[in-house]
């Protein structure tokens, strides 16, 4: 018993850093995901393909499964077939891994499902966190991916952000971005940033991201809403009529 009670205090003692590590960094905001939002997820996939698909893979995700969020094989070849030549090719790049390392230091991890290993709520405050940082070979940094080898791709779309730390009332030191230079799709308003259309844009790309690692859901999810409203359906009657022969007795 003694031995057991060592073994149960000793895999506790392991835990509490790992939750005391987990807890630390800036809180995420929540993403706006919605999968049955077929617009956004083909604003998404027209990002993922223009932005990312150069230097990021999704080998697990072929270009004819985007059909299943309303695009037609046409539409799909005129608009999203820049890097394969056939609709049933998967996601894949033509850059080599070695040559990636050398350039960039790792080879651009395959995005097939990042969505479902960091969180869509991660990756949502990722595309959102870039700032300038002169140190940096590449220029940019990331407030919640401290020393990012990745560039600020969308940065034309965002414009600049610095970084900008202080102190909360218990001392604490905060970090926080405020935009200097605004993008296309941002403003600077009296002094004030307004990033609604970035947000948006970025929200569509994580929707698609979130669609890509698994997707098969938005048919999951249809399927599902018409088996709850077909046993209802079926079920209601009987329900209804056990009720009756229940109280019957007692009226």
């Amino acid at each position: 018993m003694k031995k057991q009670l060592r073994h149960l205090i000793a895999a506790v003692a392991l835990v509490l850093p790992v939750a005391g590590f987990a807890s630390e960094g800036p809180a995420l905001e929540k993403a706006p995901i919605n999968i049955q939002d077929t617009e956004s997820l083909q604003r998404g996939a027209q990002t993922f393909v223009n932005y990312c698909l150069s230097c990021h893979s999704a080998n697990a995700m072929r270009y004819n499964r985007l059909t299943d969020i309303g695009l037609s094989e046409d539409e799909i070849k005129s608009n999203l077939l820049f890097a394969s030549d056939k609709v049933g090719d998967t996601m894949a790049v033509a850059m080599d891994k070695k040559d990636a390392k050398v350039w960039m230091g790792s080879a651009p991890p395959d995005l097939s499902v990042i969505a479902r290993s960091r969180g869509a709520d991660y990756l949502y405050a990722y595309m959102k966190g870039f700032y300038r940082d002169p140190s940096r070979d590449t220029g940019w940094n990331n407030l919640v991916f401290d020393n990012v080898g990745m560039p600020h791709v969308l940065w034309e779309w965002q414009g600049e952000q610095v970084l900008k730390k202080g102190k909360d009332a218990k001392g604490h030191e905060t970090r926080s971005l405020e935009l200097i230079k605004a993008g296309t799709l941002t403003k600077l308003e009296n002094g004030k940033a307004n990033t609604i259309d970035y947000d948006r844009r970025v929200a569509d790309l994580v929707n698609y991201l979130v669609y890509m690692a698994e997707p098969a859901q938005v048919k999951r999810h249809q399927i599902g809403y018409i088996v709850l409203m077909f046993l209802t359906l079926l079920l209601l009657p009987f329900a209804y009529f056990l009720k009756k022969e229940y109280w019957k007795d007692i009226h």
